[in-house]
């Protein structure tokens, strides 16, 4: 089975580059997407942008396939469900959760000169980036790129209702399953609340666990392809 893998804020598709690895590894064809705005150099991109992408490569699957979103481009993977309810077998969320219709992509940090430059580790300090060494920690913060305004501050647009019938995975790092099935039932996460099938698996690392439990996350997501 195709895995299309979208990493979060300032990461291109490089990022996967273990993951994928391993993934092949268990049999099956790992897809790491660069997004527009994050890895081809423009500063202009939007949302828009990032989602037609996504969906060129849902319509370049050969067959069904799992669509796997990291952090902020949980939401993502979620548009995805929402555009081709018909094409995935299977949304992967990692580390976290699909905004609702109307709210703004991934507004967290200031933006300066029409980007939203990595924040330094201040705004991760716990649980996101306790496995994290210095050398890591340096080695990302480098390589971060910039996200343009347009995506960041782009407003999510949800509407097939048949997105709530693709099966979810919640893939839970720093934060444990019990706390997401807490969170979930509190209606939090309004999105999954309503989700027909939601499984969840728990992988002891921190936000970024492609970079510090590839192989792990690897077993994860191909053991989940598996079941389908």
């Amino acid at each position: 089975m195709d895995i299309l893998l979208i990493g979060g804020l300032w990461l291109n598709g490089s990022v996967w580059g273990r993951v994928a690895s391993a993934v092949e590894s268990l049999g099956h064809r790992p897809v790491p997407l660069t997004l527009p705005g994050q890895g081809d150099g423009s500063v202009s991109a939007t949302l828009d942008d990032q989602v037609a992408a996504v969906l060129a490569a849902v319509d370049a699957a050969p067959g069904e396939l799992m669509v796997v979103g990291h952090s902020a481009a949980c939401t993502l993977a979620w548009l995805a469900a929402d555009r081709r309810p018909e094409r995935l077998a299977k949304v992967a969320l990692i580390g976290g959760f699909p905004s609702a219709d109307g709210a703004p992509y991934a507004d967290f940090f200031e933006v300066r000169d029409g980007v939203m430059p990595f924040p330094g580790w201040s705004p991760f300090e716990g649980p996101d980036a306790s496995d994290l060494d210095e050398r890591t920690r340096g080695e990302l913060a480098a390589a971060a790129i910039p996200v343009p305004a347009g995506v960041a501050r782009g407003v999510v647009r949800l509407g097939d209702v048949r997105r709530f019938d693709v099966p979810v995975l919640l893939v839970c790092p720093e934060f444990t399953p019990a706390q997401a099935r807490e969170w979930i039932n509190a209606g939090d996460i309004p999105e999954l609340a309503r989700a027909k099938h939601v499984d969840f698996a728990d992988i002891d690392s921190g936000h970024w666990p492609m970079v510090t439990k590839p192989v792990e996350l690897a077993r994860i997501l191909a053991a989940a392809a598996d079941t389908l």
